[in-house]
């Protein structure tokens, strides 16, 4: 999906159950609003998929996301609560997270403090480690496709639109190039076979622009440099990820736990 740009509607349309009231972001196959619940008043996001834009591809990625949402709960992934269809489109009911996305707080925060990034990235692992667990690669993180539960310094990150997720097995690989250029690993961009190991360089580059407030083509310290191997081999394996010092738990004294 392209960088979201908030419209607010002169006039609320209504869709289902729903009255949409803004224009969150939206793209060639997808449009996200800001939506309330004509009953409840329940502020949510609701994504609208055109059908007839999808390609095969794009078809089994929505599949993909649609059973990996609606089978997890997890703080660091955004929640689907509800989908409905109507004749050409399916709507995709998500929790509405109020602190916009990781690049609008970037380009309002410019670079962040060590133990903010730090924290941010304690939270995009946990959120990577369920997507890992379930064998599902997004191919498409990056800073605007990360939400902020609340404008508050306390906000939770949360891992949105996987609508270039795919299932992707132990040892299964991949040709299709997908994604967003400035985040893609190497070898999706020179169209090599690739593994899930293209979600770390994902990660790499964010982490990068958190510390530095603009994206990398180079790091500059050990773990972003072993995060951003252009080498998959050599890049972090997600086990060495979640273990790095780097993100280690840190408590009042400054000293880390995990």
């Amino acid at each position: 999906m392209e960088s979201p740009t908030s419209t607010a509607l002169a006039e609320p349309l209504t869709v289902g159950d729903y009255n949409l009231t803004e224009k969150l972001g939206g793209g060639t196959t997808s449009t996200v609003w800001k939506a309330e619940h004509r009953t409840t008043s329940q502020v949510v996001a609701l994504k609208q998929v055109r059908l007839s834009k999808l390609t095969r591809r794009l078809k089994t990625s929505l599949d993909c996301e649609l059973n990996f949402l609606s089978s997890v709960n997890h703080p660091n992934i955004v929640r689907l609560l509800d989908v409905f269809h109507t004749e050409d489109c399916v709507f995709l009911v998500l929790e509405f997270c109020a602190g916009g996305t990781l690049s609008s707080y970037i380009q309002l925060h410019g670079r962040v403090q060590e133990q903010i990034a730090r924290e941010f990235m304690q939270q995009l692992g946990a959120g990577l480690k369920v997507l890992n667990s379930h064998h599902v690669v997004h191919r498409d993180l990056k800073p605007e496709n990360v939400l902020l539960s609340s404008p508050q310094s306390d906000a939770v990150l949360k891992i949105a639109d996987f609508g270039l997720s795919r299932m992707m097995l132990p040892n299964d690989h991949i040709e299709i190039v997908c994604g967003s250029p400035l985040y893609m690993a190497p070898e999706v961009l020179q169209f090599q076979e690739y593994d899930d190991k293209v979600d770390m360089w994902s990660i790499g580059v964010i982490l990068f622009e958190l510390l530095h407030g603009y994206p990398p083509f180079c790091g500059r310290t050990n773990v972003q440099v072993t995060i951003l191997s252009i080498l998959a081999e050599n890049r972090l394996s997600f086990d060495e990820f979640y273990r790095h010092e780097f993100l280690r738990v840190r408590g009042p004294s400054g000293q880390g736990y995990s």
